[in-house]
């Protein structure tokens, strides 16, 4: 299976946090579902952390050109 785009991520940890406000909400359930997007989250931070790093590698590049 091919990796998540950093929108997918961004989709599926919406609908993560959806249901902790849905009708279908359970307690027991509450403290997995948590770790899910807490994971998850993780990971779209560190994929936001390397685009930052990419714009800013090219920001440099096209400064240098100027």
């Amino acid at each position: 299976m091919a990796e998540k785009s950093l929108n997918q991520k961004i989709e599926e940890l919406d609908e993560k946090v959806e249901w902790f406000y849905s009708d279908e909400f359970k307690l027991e359930e509450a403290v997995d579902k948590y770790k899910d997007a807490a994971k998850l989250a993780r990971e779209i931070e560190k994929d936001l952390d390397g685009l930052k790093n990419e714009i800013e590698v090219l920001s440099e590049d096209f400064s240098k050109k100027s």
